[in-house]
Order: structure tokens, then C-alpha cells, then sequence
């Protein structure tokens, strides 16, 4: 699958938001529009506002336009609110899963976790970063990669594991308890914009 492998950091200033949480991309003089002179004169249309939108989303959770499309309208056919279940399932995903849990900084280093197949769900090896977790499943890490996940730990002091993954430190063991809800998801996005965007 292909994957975007450009400049990051020129993600968060195209849409105005840090898209990681690292010093890199939330350090406010970086978040200026990309280009010599940070144009600021545009003002963006409807369209525009909500293509921004989507694009954040996108972003935030290293996904192409094809497998986005892909979980909306998987989404759009589930049961309860379309924004809800959208966000869910991006939020179930397996790089996305490592990155809350403290073990990669960022989604771009969970994901090249995940694919290095250093990753074990129910004690099989994974090594699809876009493997949807199920509440109930086991996820922990082949031997020779702990003291490297160890160490992004100890680098991540203020880290926060949200409510719906039980983690063990000292095993390097997490559980999926419950599914994520909007409330939990740390990143501020308007999911109706999303929706407007592909009607």
C-alpha cells in the first residue's frame, strides 16, 4: 500500500494544526502556511473549510484519500451516527492503537512498528498497520523491539493511555476494553464538515 513519505511537518502547516504531538509540530511559529512568506491573505470558501477539515483527519491518522473514502462509507452504512462510527473505526486501527499507547511517538513510527512486524494481537504476529483491533484483544510486542518501545516511554513522561486500553507497563501488555468514543479521541476535529464534504 502506498504511503505518504514527504516532509510532515509541512502536513501540519498545510491545515493549520499539529497533526503529531511532538515539539516539532506544535511549536507555534512552525504553523504558519507553507511557502517563503506564509501567504495569509487567502480566505478559504465553504469547500475549502470543509476539505481542510477532512484533510486533518486524514492527516492526523496517515490515511489515502482511497482507504478514507473506504472507511466512509463503511461508516455511512453502520448503525448510529456516521461521524461516530467514522471516527471509531479510525481510531481501531492498529498503528493508531500503538501510538496512544505510548509505544511510537507518532503515527508514522507506530505504523513502521507495526509493519516491521514487531507487533503480536492475540498472539499472532500482525504486521498490517491498518488492522482494525476488536474490544477483547491482546496486543503486545516481540522481544527484541521492548527496550526500544521502554525508552519512547521514559521520553513521554506527561503520556496519558486513554480509558477504553488497559495497559501494563511492566509487561508491555495492553488489552482493548471498550470502543473509543469522540469524547476520548484527543485530537479537535468537526466530523459534520467531514460528512457535508462527500455529499
Amino acid at each position: 500500500m502506498a504511503n505518504y513519505s514527504g516532509p510532515k511537518l509541512k502536513l501540519s502547516r498545510r491545515v493549520g494544526v499539529p497533526i503529531a504531538d511532538t515539539p516539532k509540530h506544535t511549536a507555534k511559529r512552525q504553523l504558519n502556511p507553507p511557502g517563503m512568506h506564509g501567504f495569509r491573505g487567502r480566505r478559504l470558501r465553504d469547500y475549502g473549510v470543509r476539505q481542510n477539515e477532512k484533510q486533518k483527519l486524514r492527516y492526523h491518522y496517515n490515511v489515502l484519500e482511497k482507504q478514507f473514502r473506504k472507511y466512509l462509507a463503511r461508516a455511512s452504512t453502520a448503525k448510529g451516527n456516521t461521524g461516530v462510527v467514522l471516527l471509531r473505526l479510525l481510531e481501531l486501527r492498529l498503528d493508531n492503537v500503538i501510538r496512544r499507547l505510548g509505544w511510537a511517538r507518532t503515527i508514522w513510527a507506530a505504523r513502521q512498528l507495526v509493519a516491521h512486524g514487531h507487533v503480536v494481537v492475540n498472539g499472532h504476529k500482525t504486521d498490517r498497520p491498518s488492522y482494525e483491533v476488536k474490544v477483547g484483544d491482546t496486543i503486545t510486542l516481540k522481544g527484541d523491539i521492548q527496550k526500544l518501545v521502554r525508552e519512547t516511554l521514559e521520553s513521554l513522561p506527561g503520556h496519558e493511555v486513554p480509558g477504553w486500553l488497559a495497559f501494563d507497563p511492566s509487561t508491555l501488555t495492553a488489552n482493548v476494553t471498550a470502543a473509543p468514543t469522540p469524547d476520548q479521541v484527543p485530537f479537535d476535529v468537526n466530523m459534520n464538515l467531514i460528512i457535508e464534504f462527500y455529499r
